[in-house]
């Protein structure tokens, strides 16, 4: 029993070390293995208009985060001028509004562990020519204010950002059957 007891100590040393949050798959006993956030992302109209919707889902299944919410609109003003409050005295504001309401924008609501942080880290910098290279804005932004995605930044953010683009019935809590991403990189 105690070799046993160490060599899946040492896999599990080995597996989650500083390079990998974890990689071992917990088995399923009915509920998650680990605490979950949900986030908001939102595929801007340039993201639309150039195709990357599908992209960007797929990004996010392979990290295996669960799709709870999704919707395509026309943002309203009036949303847009809420999520955007912090910005409003900035000098780039009405052009940031007129730009978002310009086209249509595909809104989610990811759920998976540490989804907030990892997500912020999936789509890169704000300004694409600080953007990484395999961050969604490093392959696909062409300029700052054409930066293809957005996605809270806080779980306090995310939940306010929900509850503003998304009706509490619009979101489903659904199991997964298992089926939890195995490897968050670091």
């Amino acid at each position: 029993m105690g070799c046993q007891f160490r060599r899946v100590a040492a896999l599990r040393a080995l597996l989650c070390g500083p390079r990998f949050q974890c990689l071992l798959v917990r088995p399923n006993s009915g509920g998650s293995p680990w605490p979950q956030e949900r986030t908001l992302v939102a595929v801007k109209p340039d993201g639309v208009q150039r195709r990357l919707v599908g992209t960007v889902i797929q990004r996010f299944e392979r990290r295996g985060f669960k799709l709870v919410g999704m919707k395509m609109l026309q943002a309203p003003e009036s949303i847009l001028a809420e999520h955007y409050r912090d910005l409003r005295r900035k000098p780039f504001y009405p052009a940031l509004i007129s730009y978002m309401s310009s086209g249509p924008v595909v809104a989610m609501v990811w759920e998976g562990h540490n989804v907030v942080h990892i997500s912020r880290a999936m789509i890169g910098h704000t300004d694409s020519t600080e953007a990484a290279p395999g961050t969604i804005r490093g392959d696909f932004s062409v300029h700052i204010s054409r930066n293809v995605i957005h996605a809270s930044d806080s779980v306090d953010g995310a939940q306010r950002e929900i509850e503003l683009w998304f009706q509490s019935n619009e979101l489903l809590s659904w199991a997964d059957g298992g089926h939890h991403s195995s490897c968050y990189p670091a």
